[in-house]
């Protein structure tokens, strides 16, 4: 009710990323993983599920919980939610090993409870059994429950056609289910992992939103060209005139998506996810899940896919408010990223065809004339004859068109073709852009260079119809943020004669430190591992005052037989100025580590590099741009918060200004590359006399240009509003670099639908420069 909004506004758990990411590491290790016989992660129900459906017998201490607030009782403490933590059943002689092991990860791990040969659970709090039931009444799940349900009769759910095409494409461009969504999606890392195949934004103005997630399977060691793909379809208009069909549609669509995405449909799986208004005693309001959930259960059968999983709540009204019927359909499945192909128009001149479906009366797609069409698809996209796809939804055909457009600024310009056939609803149909005529489906149109829409004589201009796209959630999240004025200096460095350590070595080692909150830890490793180095994760353990006392002595000593340090990015607590910056740069101000640090840069030749949170230690810790440990001063550079008031997540284009650097030796100053940058506090600052200093040094590395490879304040392409366009820096005999993109992020087959050159040989110079 409002009332309660006041007392359980709080109630609600906030995520924890960087345990989150510590769990993630521990259940990567293979022998942890293999000591663990069940597991449950924690969440609604907090100890009683978790911990309570792991075996038929327990017996739960609860005093031995940890806990974040001390003050708990009994009950709370079995029933509260919990995020980012983990139940495990271990055997008792592994129970010691497994503690370890998670320490090693700078993880708590207490035993709570064990496994009781008695099938109860138990519960005992301060010495007192406060819960003790048998595992069969549990089973039961209480006494038999019977209601009533009465479906109503399906609806129709026609879609209205507009009666004018350019008002019609104006108005679908500013629909909230179908404007763009990009200041939402841009605050999430799309590219942690170093293994996205498809941007969620593509085409070289990063416009055109994929219709499914595209990842490769991750990989520690090693490369694999599998990746996973998935995708969702619903849409709350026809759920509302009728679950049934809303929820079969939603099967289809989901579906559709990945094969528009250059997946195969044999091995395609689903989850569903439900959401209905609270049922009540209702008979009719209890129809609707049955409705939805034998639509979806009748589109299984007629496709023979099956949802292995899903999650159900039946909790969606407030006082007189009710959700729609929800049932959103997911499909998952796998394919090579090298088939994988995005929705953004690739030329001109290419012809675009609808591909439909038989239709029943009612707008069901015939299953039989549905999984035919998927195979056509699928061999006229292995053939290289559809280079681009579209499965309609919400917006139809004409919403395909238009994002389409959009990603590469290419127009399109509408053969013969109704208004019901580009506004109507067409699930299961594909929109595709062919190299050549198909001799089937039905001619929508063409490609064309002038970036404009035309439908019978009438032309609606791409720039007029984006920023009403755009606009629409501008207010809310923000892109297109208004820019200083001028233009950033272009800054060139002459190329530096390629420098050598004294000492050499065939396979360097390069010691990586893993902070509370580090996120980029296996993909720095993989790609100093394949540029030829040996890289090491060193995780900091500060759980205790002896653990960050041992991490420290241990750091320092492995500093010693390491000849590159290498801090990536993360977040840790939240990033600067409060966060995870000031702890690394008090780590390494360490007396034994700064010593080590000095040692490796002035007299024994060494390499250091920080990406992202790595330059904003680096930069604090006077590293960049003095190339040793000082204390800053109100004169100091920094990095601080994007213009934009947000985190960014896109690819960004850099030009290199400076090649002096053992680290850019294969690069040549004027050379362009496509780097993924994620961050909400990468704004480089400094005084005008400092970035003069090192303009003349030859210490600015790189800028970020627009297309054109300009530098330039546009926040499209200079996400943070760096000082002069600044992206990375050096130290002054280039051996240290700080910068904001992920050049660690690379790998075949990645980032498929922007184009661009994104290996810029970073690591092997840095590996070349030992032999």
């Amino acid at each position: 009710t409002l009332q309660s909004l006041e007392h359980c506004g709080a109630e609600v758990q906030k995520g924890n990323a960087p345990e989150e990411r510590k769990l993630q590491r521990l259940f990567r290790s293979p022998e942890a993983s293999r000591l663990i016989k069940r597991c449950n992660d924690f969440g609604a129900g907090g100890v009683s599920v978790a911990i309570g459906e792991l075996a038929d017998g327990l017996a739960i201490d609860l005093n031995k919980v940890t806990r974040k607030y001390e003050g708990l009782d009994g009950t709370e403490l079995a029933i509260s939610e919990s995020q980012e933590r983990m139940a495990v059943v271990v055997a008792a002689e592994d129970a010691p090993r497994f503690i370890a092991l998670a320490q090693s990860e700078n993880l708590e791990a207490t035993q709570v409870a064990v496994v009781t040969e008695e099938p109860r659970l138990v519960m005992n709090w301060n010495g007192v059994n406060i819960v003790d039931i048998s595992r069969e009444f549990l089973d039961s799940n209480g006494a038999e429950k019977h209601i009533t349900i009465e479906p109503e009769k399906i609806r129709p759910y026609a879609k209205k056609i507009p009666a004018d095409f350019t008002e019609g494409l104006k108005a679908l461009a500013s629909d909230l289910n179908v404007c763009s969504k990009r200041g939402l999606s841009e605050r999430f890392d799309a590219t942690i992992g170093a293994g996205t195949v498809l941007m969620p934004f593509g085409g070289k103005y990063q416009m055109t939103p994929a219709q499914a997630m595209a990842h490769k399977v991750s990989v520690e060691k090693g490369h694999t060209d599998t990746a996973s793909l998935m995708s969702w379809g619903y849409n709350p208009f026809i759920a509302s005139e009728s679950p049934y069909h809303g929820a079969y549609l939603a099967v289809v669509e989901s579906i559709a998506k990945l094969v528009a995405s250059g997946a195969a449909f044999e091995d395609v799986y689903l989850t569903f996810q439900e959401y209905f208004e609270k049922p009540l005693k209702d008979p009719k309001r209890w129809g609707k899940p049955l409705s939805a959930l034998l639509g979806a259960f009748i589109a299984q059968k007629e496709y023979s896919v099956a949802a292995i999983g899903g999650k159900d709540s039946m909790s969606g009204s407030f006082e007189n408010i009710d959700v729609p019927p929800t049932l959103v359909s997911f499909a998952v499945t796998t394919e090579k990223a090298a088939n994988v192909i995005s929705p953004e128009f690739k030329a001109a001149g290419h012809k675009v065809y609808l591909l439909e479906p038989e239709y029943q009366a009612d707008g069901i797609p015939v299953a039989e004339s549905q999984i035919a069409l998927f195979g056509k698809v699928t061999a006229l996209m292995r053939e290289g004859k559809a280079v681009a796809a579209w499965t309609p939804g919400y917006g139809g055909v004409m919403e395909g068109i238009l994002k389409m457009c959009l990603g590469n600024g290419i127009g399109f310009a509408a053969a013969d073709v109704s208004l019901d056939t580009l506004y109507g609803y067409k699930y299961g149909a594909f929109v595709l852009e062919t190299t050549e005529d198909l001799g089937e489906g039905t001619l929508l149109g063409e490609t064309t260079e002038e970036a404009a829409i035309t439908y019978c004589g009438k032309s609606v201009c791409l720039c007029e119809i984006q920023a009403i796209y755009e606009n629409k959630l501008e207010p809310v999240y923000p892109c297109n943020i208004k820019q200083r004025e001028g233009k950033p200096p272009v800054f060139t460095a002459e190329s530096a004669p390629r420098v050598h350590s004294a000492e050499t070595f065939a396979k360097p080692r390069v010691l990586i430190p893993v902070f509370p909150g580090t996120n980029c830890e296996y993909d720095t490793a993989k790609a100093m591992r394949d540029a030829g180095a040996v890289p090491e994760l060193f995780v900091i353990n500060n759980l205790t005052p002896a653990g960050m006392a041992n991490s420290v002595a241990d750091f320092a000593k492995k500093l010693e037989n390491s000849q590159i340090v290498f801090v990536p990015g993360g977040f840790s607590g939240g990033d600067e100025p409060d966060g995870s910056g000031k702890f690394i740069t008090a780590f390494f101000r360490n007396g034994a580590i700064r010593k080590e640090v000095t040692r490796l840069l002035e007299v024994r030749d060494g390499l250091m590099c920080g990406i992202c949170n790595g330059f904003q230690a680096l930069i604090k810790l006077g590293l960049v741009p003095y190339g040793r440990i000082l204390e800053p001063d109100e004169n100091s550079p920094t990095l601080t918060f994007n213009t934009i008031s947000r985190h960014q997540s896109r690819l960004v284009r850099t030009r290199i200004a400076s090649n002096k650097s053992p680290w850019l030796m294969n690069t040549q100053p004027g050379d362009i590359y496509t780097v993924a940058i994620s961050h909400g506090e990468g704004r480089f600052m400094a005084s005008q006399e400092i970035i003069d200093q090192l303009a003349a040094n030859g210490q600015i590395a790189t800028q970020y240009v627009d297309l054109n490879g300009e530098p330039t304040y546009d926040v499209r392409c200079n996400p943070n509003d760096s000082a002069c366009a600044i992206e990375g820096i050096l130290s002054p005999d280039g051996r240290v670099i700080g910068k904001m993109g992920h050049s660690e992020r690379i790998g075949e087959n990645l980032y498929k639908n922007v184009e661009g050159q994104y290996e810029m040989g970073m690591f092997r110079g840095a590996v070349e420069y030992f032999r």
